[in-house]
């Protein structure tokens, strides 16, 4: 018998070998994920303790901590007076509220039992520690909201971003519908020559795209911003073209034997398999709305009632450069709506990003 539990337990243990070896490597993967993170958060970490920070926390950061912490206070008589550590000569420490300075002694009172009156403490005051306490300043949110009149400039954007992701939905679904199904002939080249658009770069095109806007006289309104998008995209088109050539064929010859039509295929059958990737280009082009610059800043000069949220924080920071406060949290503010979008739709974002096929 003893035999016998000694070879299964020679036979077991390079199974539990096994699962240590990959318990180990599975912790040191999540570390080094963890880490990562940590380090890539930092910046969004410290741009949101600045913007709960008033203004003389920010300076007493320089040399302290990094929290928004501020001098307790404790109001006795009608009066506020800072709380301090203060030791005994019998090994106490305790939190006092000082209340008359003095060089040899001084008197506290007690926050906890204030009505046991004054209590005096021979030393020099200014040796002590003053107690601090988490204040932070949530107001600067409000008072930014006041005066960049957020509401004006996040329906600025929103109306931008949603026309333009509904001229690129419509029109990369049709183009790239048909290179993936349609027998065009040279096909494969006005493909490859769509394709090479994406690395054309935006400064090559400016100057003539804006004199022919500024020609026709849209300069100054939304039309140079929306009205392009309406006719496709060649990374939009590339990503969804590539979803739609996974899915089965059989799919569309079963729907035109039943009569549908190229369009009908289109919407009856391509569409509800490709929310994946139609969900994919809808958070690429809603982003790049959301935070383009350029386009509405020269689009848009002389206009703050059109301008979107990017040029408004942007002219908000050159004029209140000096309340770090401030602009971080118009930063922050600015960024809630896309971030909320993107974890709401994470799990079909990834899987259009990844192009995921269908099994036949």
């Amino acid at each position: 018998m003893a035999t016998a539990t000694y070879s299964k337990a020679v036979n077991t243990s390079p199974f539990y070998s096994l699962q240590l070896r990959r318990f180990a490597v599975v912790s040191l993967v999540t570390l080094l994920a963890l880490t990562i993170t940590v380090f890539y958060l930092m910046p969004f970490g410290n741009m949101t303790l600045l913007a709960i920070k008033s203004r003389d926390q920010i300076a007493a950061g320089v040399d302290g901590s990094i929290l928004p912490l501020e001098p307790q206070l404790f109001n006795y008589e009608g009066e506020d007076y800072p709380v301090y550590t203060v030791p005994f000569e019998d090994g106490t420490v305790r939190e006092l509220a000082l209340v008359r300075k003095g060089r040899q002694t001084s008197q506290f009172v007690d926050p906890a039992n204030p009505a046991a009156g004054l209590v005096e403490w021979a030393g020099n005051w200014r040796g002590l520690t003053a107690v601090s306490t988490i204040q932070p300043h949530f107001e600067n949110f409000s008072e930014a909201w006041d005066i960049i009149n957020f509401p004006r400039l996040f329906g600025n954007t929103l109306g931008i971003a949603l026309i333009g992701m509904a001229g690129t939905l419509l029109s990369s679904i049709c183009v790239a519908y048909a290179f993936a199904r349609f027998p065009i002939p040279g096909k494969n080249i006005l493909f490859l020559i769509l394709i090479g658009t994406i690395i054309l770069p935006r400064q090559v095109t400016l100057i003539p795209t804006y004199a022919f806007f500024a020609t026709i006289g849209w300069t100054g309104s939304w039309l140079p911003l929306v009205v392009p998008h309406f006719f496709a995209n060649a990374y939009n088109v590339f990503l969804l073209r590539q979803f739609f050539m996974t899915l089965p064929r059989e799919l569309d010859e079963a729907a035109m034997i039943d009569g549908a039509t190229p369009f009908e295929v289109l919407y009856r059958v391509i569409i509800p398999q490709s929310w994946p990737a139609i969900i994919s280009v809808s958070l690429f082009h809603f982003i790049f709305a959301w935070n383009d610059f350029f386009g509405p800043l020269i689009y848009l000069l002389g206009k703050p009632e059109l301008q979107p949220i990017s040029v408004g924080v942007q002219t908000f920071n050159f004029q209140y450069g000096q309340r770090p406060e401030l602009v971080q949290a118009t930063s922050l503010m600015a960024m809630v709506l896309p971030l909320v979008i993107f974890f709401l739709a994470q799990r079909v974002f990834m899987r259009g990003v990844v192009i995921t096929g269908v099994e036949k």
